[in-house]
């Protein structure tokens, strides 16, 4: 059997940098650079072969989008001032602390204090998220159009998954181990309290 041929969608034009591919397939999880070395879930990294899957993200590159600031679109990195979010919210620091994410904040934020709930998806360019609003059916269809701002300050949260040993696999440890899935983004606007 023949792998699949590159597609002729381009990524960062027709198909966001973030979305993984059909041929992307998962592998298991181990040590990974996107999290500076801690085990993380792992993925065939294959861009641009099979068929895009729009409604997944690749592990690796959503992890790295979101620690290095770089557009889910083109993949290249946003600067202060041209960070845009399709998707994300306004919310506070206790509705954060409601839904058990509050480890990730500071222990001085009052439950008032304003936050920007990004979830998974790290900011765009303007002009990357204007395309994307424009090509996405999926964006297209939401309620709120408005491209929001993103802050110039952020908080990381880890998301992770236990991750357990199969049947018949040598070599891996029997005990069950935690690792890092995805990375969720919480914009830090200024706050006068």
């Amino acid at each position: 059997m023949s792998a699949p041929p590159a597609s002729p969608l381009k990524i960062g034009v027709d198909v966001p940098w973030v979305t993984a591919w059909s041929e992307e397939l998962m592998t298991g999880f181990g040590p990974c650079p996107s999290v500076d070395g801690a085990i993380a879930v792992a993925q065939i990294d294959k861009p641009g072969v099979g068929k895009p899957q729009y409604a997944r993200n690749h592990v690796f590159r959503q992890r790295k989008s979101v620690r290095e600031m770089l557009c889910p679109m083109c993949g290249k990195p946003t600067a202060n001032g041209d960070r845009w979010s399709q998707t994300g919210h306004w919310t506070t620091a206790g509705e954060v602390r409601a839904r058990n994410m509050g480890v990730w904040l500071p222990g001085d934020f009052p439950d008032r204090r304003p936050l920007f709930d990004a979830g998974g998806i790290a900011p765009l360019h303007r002009a990357c998220a204007e395309r994307s609003l424009a090509l996405c059916p999926f964006l297209h269809d939401l309620p709120d159009q408005e491209l929001k701002a993103f802050p110039d300050a952020w908080i990381i949260a880890t998301l992770a998954v236990e991750a357990r040993q199969r049947p018949g696999i040598a070599n891996v440890p029997k005990a069950p181990i935690v690792a890092i899935s995805f990375l969720q983004l919480i914009g830090v606007p200024d706050y006068a309290g």
